[in-house]
């Protein structure tokens, strides 16, 4: 995060929207470590959908070992081949990788300053780069904080159309077990999301 950011006055509730989007997408870019497992079992949620889908994951991480987490990942994303789920939008809403739905991001990351790492060599549409990718503009790491218009439409436009559908697999896959938690907490943050951009809207 830049020094910019750091200073700038957003709002608690947006910094705590940021965090999960930025935790999300940490946990789905590469397998946990010790020190992940670790923050995630020490979570605690209210008795609300959204906290007991935390307590679940703080649960299931408290018993999961790295080595564990690391063949979870490798068969769900990367396995012989392919994993069992492909987490990109363009797979999700085309049937194919590499499609329309990648080409309108890049456009959309050029308009927002946002660029992808140097060392980072899958597409852009994916989900944990796409949940960074909120991450950061909530609270400016891309340049200004992305205003709740902006914010709005790049949900709408990236992660709305498939991250339901998405979690739900997630959840439901033969490999998830850590996984299956983290799915339950991005379906139900996601319908968070939706619903408060739905009323933000009017």
């Amino acid at each position: 995060m830049t020094a910019t950011a750091e200073t700038l006055d957003i709002a608690p509730e947006d910094r705590l929207r940021a965090d999960l989007y930025n935790y999300l997408g940490l946990l789905l870019a590469r397998p946990a470590d010790q020190m992940l497992l670790d923050q995630t079992a020490g979570l605690a949620g209210d008795d609300s959908p959204m906290g007991q889908a935390i307590n679940g994951l703080a649960r299931v991480a408290k018993a999961t070992k790295p080595k564990s987490a690391e063949r979870e990942f490798n068969a769900l994303f990367i396995g012989l081949g392919r994993g069992e789920l492909l987490p990109y939008a363009s797979y999700y809403l085309t049937g194919f990788l590499n499609e329309k739905p990648l080409a309108k991001l890049r456009q959309d990351m050029v308009a927002h300053q946002m660029a992808r790492a140097d060392n980072v060599f899958e597409p852009e549409d994916s989900m944990a780069a796409l949940m960074e990718m909120m991450g950061g503009m909530i609270v400016g790491r891309f340049g200004q904080p992305a205003a709740l218009d902006q914010q709005r439409t790049f949900f709408n436009n990236h992660i709305a159309p498939w991250a339901t559908h998405f979690y739900t697999d997630l959840e439901a896959a033969k490999a998830s077990v850590l996984y299956a938690s983290v799915g339950a907490v991005g379906r139900e943050f996601m319908a968070i999301e939706k619903e408060a951009f739905r009323l933000t809207a009017d």
